[in-house]
This record gives C-alpha cells, sequence and structure tokens, in this order.
C-alpha cells in the first residue's frame, strides 16, 4: 500500500463524518482539552462505547453498599 492509498481512505473516513453543534460544560470540556486536541475523537469513541454497552455504569444508584461489620459490644474504642 502507498501513501496515495493511506490518504484516499483517512479522506474517505473524513467524508462519512457528519458535524453537528453539541453543547457542553466549559468544565468537561476542558478536561477533554487536556486529553487531545480533537474532542470529538473523544466523544465519537466515549458514544460508540456507551452504545456497545463496553462501559459499566458507576453511579450512585448502581453501586452495591458495601456494609462495615460494627464491632462487638465493649470492643468500642472510645
Amino acid at each position: 500500500m502507498n501513501m496515495k492509498e493511506k490518504a484516499t481512505d483517512a479522506d474517505q473516513r473524513q467524508a462519512d463524518k457528519v458535524e453537528i453543534a453539541v453543547r457542553l460544560d466549559s468544565e468537561l470540556l476542558e478536561q477533554i482539552q487536556h486529553l487531545t486536541n480533537d474532542p470529538s475523537k473523544v466523544i465519537e469513541v466515549a458514544i460508540r462505547q456507551w452504545l456497545r454497552g463496553d462501559v459499566p455504569r458507576d453511579d450512585e444508584l448502581t453501586r452495591t453498599p458495601h456494609r462495615i461489620p460494627i464491632p462487638p459490644r465493649g470492643e468500642w474504642n472510645d
């Protein structure tokens, strides 16, 4: 494969993209920009993972509470 074919493949992938406007929290965008100069790539990968179900949810409603055992009476560290 020569350089011309590689460029054509990249051009084809770019042509398949659709540009949209997305409103993001400014702090979130700042965090993304620390990762890459192309925030659209991060957003695209995150959406693909979310649609495939690759990323397990980790929020207050999906966590199993961890119970801490209470020591028997008389063993409290007062």
